[in-house]
C-alpha cells in the first residue's frame, strides 16, 4: 500500500524535456494523472540559441527615365552615383525608335577633385570647358544601357556602336577614321546573344584610360586606349550628344560638385 508521501509524489506534475526530431525545438511534456500535454518552449527556456532575424536590405531609391520608363538605382554597390539619365533613339523608316535608356554613373569625389583642379571656380552655367574636362580625364565612369527595343540583336548593337563611336573618333582626330578601334568595344560578344527588353550592357571607363564592356554580366572587351575612352564619353557629353537633355542634366550635376 502506497504511503501518503508516495501518493503526493504521484500526483505532483512532473515536467520532462525532450528535443523534437522535427524542428529541433525543445518541448515540455506535462504529465498529470497519466495524461501527456505538450507545450512549446521558448528558445531561451529550452537552452537553444535562436539565430537573430537577418536585417532586411532596404530598397535602393531609383530614378526613372521618363521617355522609356526604365528605372536606375541612384547608387551602385561600388559607391558610384547616378548623375543623369537619358534615351538613345534611332531613326528607322522615318520613325524615331527607342533603342535603350541609359544612366551615367560617376565617382563623385574624384570628379569633384577634377573640377576644382581643372576649372577652379564654378561657372554660372555648364560650359564646353566643363564637359571637356570630364571627356579628357580618366576619372572612373560607367554608362548603363537598358534595352527597350524588342527587336534588337547583338549585330545591330555592334553596328550602332561602330557608327556612333566611329563618328566620335573622327571628330576628335580631325577627320581621321579608325574603324578598327571602334570595333573593339563589343569585342567578343557573340551576334547570337539575344537582347530582350531589360537586358543590360555596361560600358565603363576605368582609371588608366581602359574601356571595359560588359554584356549581361559577362565582360566581352577591355581595351586600353585614351582615344577610345575620350570618344565614348564624347558621345554623351560632346557637341553632338546622343541625348541633349541628359547632357544638360549632367552639366547641372557638375555644377553641384563645386
Amino acid at each position: 500500500m502506497a504511503t501518503t508521501a508516495e501518493n503526493v509524489i504521484a500526483k505532483e506534475e512532473v515536467v520532462i524535456e525532450k528535443v523534437s526530431s522535427e524542428n529541433g525545438m525543445k518541448v515540455a511534456e506535462d504529465k498529470t494523472n497519466g495524461e501527456v500535454h505538450e507545450k512549446e518552449m521558448t528558445g531561451k527556456e529550452a537552452g537553444i540559441e535562436v539565430p537573430k532575424e537577418e536585417t532586411k536590405k532596404e530598397d535602393v531609391p531609383v530614378e526613372v527615365e521618363p521617355k522609356t520608363g526604365v528605372s536606375f538605382p541612384v547608387k551602385l554597390d561600388d559607391g558610384k552615383q547616378l548623375s543623369c539619365v537619358g534615351m538613345r533613339k534611332k531613326s528607322m523608316l522615318g520613325l524615331g525608335i527607342k533603342i535603350y535608356g541609359f544612366g551615367i554613373y560617376t565617382d563623385n569625389e574624384k570628379l569633384k577633385d577634377l573640377m576644382k583642379s581643372k576649372i577652379g571656380k564654378a561657372p554660372a552655367k555648364p560650359t564646353k570647358e566643363l564637359y571637356q574636362a570630364v571627356i579628357d580625364s580618366d576619372v572612373e565612369m560607367m554608362v548603363r544601357l537598358v534595352i527597350v527595343y524588342s527587336g534588337l540583336t547583338m549585330s545591330m548593337v555592334r553596328k550602332n556602336f561602330d557608327e556612333g563611336l566611329g563618328a566620335s573618333i573622327k571628330k576628335l582626330t580631325g577627320g581621321k577614321k579608325n574603324d578598327e578601334l571602334a570595333n573593339k568595344v563589343m569585342g567578343q560578344a557573340s551576334d547570337d546573344i539575344k537582347l530582350t527588353p531589360g537586358s543590360l550592357i555596361e560600358i565603363s571607363r576605368l582609371p588608366g584610360y581602359v574601356l571595359q564592356t560588359t554584356v549581361m554580366g559577362e565582360v566581352v572587351s577591355k581595351v586600353e586606349s585614351e582615344l577610345l575612352c575620350r570618344a565614348y564619353i564624347n558621345m554623351y557629353l560632346g557637341d553632338d550628344a546622343l541625348d541633349k537633355d541628359a547632357k544638360d542634366k549632367f552639366g547641372m550635376f557638375l555644377l553641384s560638385l563645386f
